[in-house]
């Protein structure tokens, strides 16, 4: 079933919506959650992405995330996409960031949350996760500054800066 993707607007305001082909076809611009989630340690969860996702198939990623449906608000959206992803429930997210993404594969306005300190079990699903596993967050920093690691490119730019801010 095609989902109904809510659209933003040039101020990052929602503004109507349309199924997901549609918003991938035309690149319309849209919304979506991205959600850092760190160990009792600090360290980061790292997955890579299925070689069947729409956007950026096999890449790597530092957080869990995805678009927002028509009505749904931003919070919401974020709880629901990292419960999917990686199974974590029941913890509150914290945000750390919004901002724009633009692209010749995608548009849209972030909502970025963060789950601190998560010491339960995580649980991938499978149409979206073929792997992950925890990193120190000294590690992802260096290997931002890496051009062969397969980084997702929306994260590197909107996630990386909150990450090297956290590093420091």
């Amino acid at each position: 079933m095609d989902e109904i993707v809510a659209l933003y607007d040039d101020g990052g305001r929602p503004c109507g919506s349309a199924p997901r082909s549609r918003v991938r076809r035309e690149n319309l611009h849209h919304a979506a959650t991205a959600v850092v989630v760190l160990d009792p340690a600090g360290q980061v969860y790292v997955h890579r992405r299925t070689d069947t996702k729409d956007v950026f198939p096999g890449m790597y990623d530092v957080c869990a995330g995805g678009v927002l449906l028509a009505g749904e608000a931003p919070y919401d959206g974020a709880v629901r996409e990292v419960a999917e992803e990686l199974g974590i429930t029941g913890v509150a997210l914290e945000p750390i960031f919004t901002g724009r993404y633009d692209d010749e594969h995608t548009s849209y306005q972030a909502f970025g949350y963060l789950v601190d300190g998560w010491d339960g079990p995580i649980r991938w699903q499978p149409e979206e996760v073929a792997w992950g596993g925890w990193m120190p967050l000294e590690d992802v920093v260096r290997r931002l500054d890496d051009p062969a690691w397969p980084l997702v490119p929306d994260s590197y730019a909107l996630v990386g800066p909150w990450l090297r801010a956290r590093a420091r």
